[in-house]
């Protein structure tokens, strides 16, 4: 079970600012996410981010921003074997603005990025909602779209690369401008698939 309730800290969620890393000579720029101890699910603690802190990420097919990721070796955290694995999180935003665009979650290792597309996630405006998103990360492609890939021509496959997930998190794909406003976000956890006994 990976669980973070956001109770002492953003525990390692950033936003990636693309349009920050190349004028920072392709070096990627990561803005830790913003913690309040108080205001979250049950005022519980919480983290936000705004559009002050992320860009589009222009190399990904659609356009995509990363508002929220997490990288499991910035707690030194071996990669994580997600197939089947169950998700629920809380989403929120204030005054924010997707210009048609869609969240999802995605999952990344050895430099491939697949997008859930079949699961677009809620997002509450001004509010929390009284239950999460969930949601099964089923390893069947057609489930899915690859948005990047280091090496186009031989990107990783799902199952592959969602048995050993070196990072995840949100994305907005299909707006006409850039998403502008506020992004808050609690209660995200990870829950292994079980298998059934033989």
């Amino acid at each position: 079970m990976i669980h973070n309730a956001f109770d002492k800290g953003p525990q390692g969620w950033c936003s990636y600012d693309y349009h920050a890393s190349m004028v920072d000579g392709g070096v990627n720029v990561f803005v830790l996410a913003v913690w309040r101890p108080d205001g979250g699910v049950g005022n519980s603690g919480y983290i936000w981010t705004a559009h002050t802190r992320w860009s589009a990420d222009t190399p990904e097919k659609p356009l995509s921003i990363l508002p929220l990721l997490f990288y499991r070796n910035w707690i030194d955290a071996d990669p994580i074997d997600l197939r089947r694995a169950e998700v629920s999180v809380y989403l929120r935003g204030d005054n924010l603005w997707l210009d048609g665009g869609q969240c999802f979650f995605w999952v990344h290792a050895l430099h491939t990025r697949w997008h859930l597309t079949a699961s677009p996630l809620h997002i509450s405006e001004g509010g929390w909602t009284a239950e999460p998103n969930r949601f099964t990360l089923d390893p069947d492609p057609a489930l899915w779209h690859m948005s990047w890939s280091k090496d186009p021509a031989h990107p990783i496959p799902l199952d592959t690369l969602l048995a050993g997930a070196e990072s995840y998190g949100f994305s907005f794909t299909g707006f006409s401008a850039e998403a502008t406003g506020k992004l808050s976000m609690d209660e995200f956890k990870i829950s292994p698939c079980i298998p059934a006994p033989a």
